[in-house]
């Protein structure tokens, strides 16, 4: 093989590899077996060859080639590749639409097919309808309040700059003033500042040793709790239930004794007799006090000095009276001994 056959072969092998990857870049594979199909349609919008074929919401192929047709009134007719295991018939809709980020795209549309396509034939198209349509005329309708906005954001912001570069020199003149000020503050409280740092040292020390003293309570607490849990409280209180029921007979027996006038205690506390008497006596006793106040010698007489010897007497008079137990004196007796 002669040097020229060689160079020729190889001119040949990068042409048809600049080919195949000039076509692969564009999105449309040389090699492939996909079948081609065609949608015409008035106005692509923006339409671009190896934009996605979609359907129900996944890829499926891309468009191959976009083609202006002047004998047509300028219509455009797009070149469809499409894998083989997507089947498309005369019933089937290829509708260009765009998504909301403003790409565009061909979306499939299968309905029951009478006959089914092999490759070459031309498919049923619509407008951009649904959402697509609507992302399409939102698009359109926001981009001029868009631009009024953005242009509306850089007056606002023109003005607030110049308003905002005064108010925060001031506010960090205002924040330095502060800072000195409290540096000027603790400088001068420093001595304080220590001594409350040293009272709450020993204040924390003193809550350590009170926290011990506190577990010691609790486990303290905790000990009475067992012994009490532990002690027979049971046989206690039985035995106080007797003594307190052994209480009740006895107050109850006593009080049976103080209202059976029968006997004595209820004689002594019923019968009236008794305090009539003892009332009497009392009187009785009272009036001879008051009489023997104020006249002593009636009672008693006695002389220390006169006739001597022998002949030396003694005379004492005792006067008795009685006393109904109605208070009224009866009669007086009066007694007179000589000594």
């Amino acid at each position: 093989m002669t040097k020229e056959i060689k160079v020729a072969l190889l001119a040949i092998v990068a042409i048809a590899a600049l080919v195949i990857g000039f076509n692969f870049l564009r999105g449309s594979n040389v090699l492939s077996s996909d079948r081609t199909f065609y949608a015409t349609y008035p106005d692509v919008d923006g339409l671009n060859v190896g934009a996605p074929v979609i359907l129900n919401g996944i890829k499926v192929g891309q468009v191959k080639s976009l083609e202006l047709l002047p004998d047509k009134a300028n219509i455009v007719r797009a070149a469809v590749e499409l894998g083989k295991n997507v089947t498309v018939g005369d019933s089937t809709v290829a509708s260009l639409g765009g998504s909301l980020l403003g790409s565009k795209t061909i979306t499939l549309t299968l309905r029951p097919n009478t006959k089914n396509f092999t490759g070459g034939e031309e498919l049923r198209t619509e407008s951009a309808s649904g959402i697509a349509g609507m992302a399409t005329a939102l698009q359109a309708r926001a981009l001029p309040v868009l631009t009024s906005l953005d242009s509306t954001l850089r007056h606002v912001n023109a003005i607030i700059n110049k308003d905002a570069e005064t108010s925060i020199q001031g506010t960090l003149l205002g924040a330095r003033g502060s800072a000195e000020a409290l540096q000027k503050l603790i400088e001068s409280n420093q001595r304080n500042i220590n001594q409350i740092t040293s009272n709450l040292a020993q204040m924390s020390s003193a809550l350590n040793k009170t926290t011990a003293k506190l577990d010691r309570i609790a486990v303290n607490f905790s000990q009475l709790s067992d012994s009490l849990k532990e002690a027979p409280v049971g046989p206690a209180l039985r035995r106080l239930n007797a003594t307190m029921a052994d209480a009740q007979t006895t107050v109850q027996g006593l009080n049976r004794a103080l209202n059976d006038q029968k006997g004595s205690m209820g004689k002594l506390l019923n019968d009236t007799l008794l305090y009539t008497n003892l009332n009497s006596t009392a009187a009785s006793t009272n009036d001879l006090l008051v009489d023997f106040k104020a006249n002593p010698k009636r009672y008693v007489h006695f002389s220390v000095f006169g006739g001597g010897g022998k002949d030396k007497k003694t005379k004492t008079e005792v006067e008795t009276t009685t006393t109904k137990p109605s208070g009224a004196k009866t009669s007086t007796e009066t007694k007179t001994t000589v000594k």
